[in-house]
């Protein structure tokens, strides 16, 4: 009993992290049809900001409290601003463009952020685990966890009903519906479908780095974060559906039990579990877990 608890805990925990990650991505894919390979250096972004926002506030004496704060509103910023750039100067320009052009520009924007974060951080680790270590530990049973870690928890499911509730029950969320189901009836209604698209992809790019500041206590802030995440972030989604916030969720939660099954009992397999996953379902769900089937031009 208490190995399965572990492995539960373990793996919400993962799932929950995982989601934070890759929401941003399957957002922007479900709404503009693009796959955001810069979200990768948003992350990276978020993160070096979260550790510059935790030691501005340890250098100023400041507590835990602030130092939250400062790390997630620096990282939703710094998120929203870059976003607003690249939609500006790569998405609006490559509009009409095939989808593998946008693609490589998404990962020459990637390359970009990456280079950024050493001109500006430099080439060395960043730390902010101040505000995990202020949180604790709780002890369940004979287990200890972070407490910050099990508030990734209740961060991961509050962001996933705010963007269902927004896209469900809202008039932006019902704009963007429509926008994802027709764009040219969208346009003829008199909905403003550039803006719901630039809205939408600011919106996923400070998800992107709002991931990267939660993640900012729990490792060591350092050049190349951002290529591992894109990667699990692209498998999350695929399994999930590409496009669906639902699928995510469970793409997420699938990972995090199976990674946490496999890291207590067969270990040396830990590496190769999520894309023996992400295999298997695409063998019997092409289009992932949620998404319907797509059309195939003849």
């Amino acid at each position: 009993m208490l190995l399965a608890f572990a492995i539960l805990i373990d793996g919400i925990t993962y799932a929950a992290w995982l989601f934070l990650v890759s929401v941003g991505l399957t957002l922007v894919f479900g709404v503009l049809r693009i796959l955001n390979v810069a979200h990768g250096g948003l992350y990276s972004f978020g993160a070096y900001s979260a550790a510059f926002a935790v030691g501005l506030c340890l250098r100023n004496g400041l507590g835990p409290a602030w130092q939250i704060a400062a790390m997630l509103s620096a990282a939703v910023i710094v998120g929203a601003v870059l976003g607003a750039i690249i939609e500006r100067t790569i998405i609006v320009s490559l509009a009409s463009a095939h989808e593998t052009r946008i693609l490589l520009a998404t990962y020459a924007a990637f390359l970009v952020l990456e280079d950024l974060t050493k001109a500006i951080w430099g080439g060395v680790s960043l730390y902010a685990n101040a505000p995990r270590d202020a949180l604790g530990q709780i002890v369940i049973g004979t287990l200890s966890y972070p407490v910050y870690d099990l508030l990734l928890v209740a961060v991961a499911v509050t962001i996933a009903i705010a963007l269902a509730l927004g896209l469900s029950s809202t008039r932006i969320g019902r704009l963007v519906t429509a926008v994802v189901a027709d764009r040219e009836i969208a346009t003829a209604m008199g909905v403003n479908v550039r803006r719901i698209l630039a809205l939408t992809f600011v919106t996923g790019a400070a998800l992107g780095a709002l991931a990267g500041a939660l993640t900012a206590p729990k490792i060591a802030v350092l050049p190349g974060i951002g290529v591992d995440i894109i990667v699990l972030a692209f498998a999350v989604v695929v399994i999930g559906g590409l496009g669906s916030v639902v699928g995510a969720g469970i793409g997420a939660i699938l990972i995090g039990l199976v990674r946490a099954l496999s890291s207590h009992l067969l270990p040396e397999f830990e590496i190769f579990v999520i894309y023996a996953v992400m295999a298997l379902v695409l063998m019997l769900r092409p289009y992932g877990l949620i998404a319907a089937l797509q059309p195939r031009r003849i």
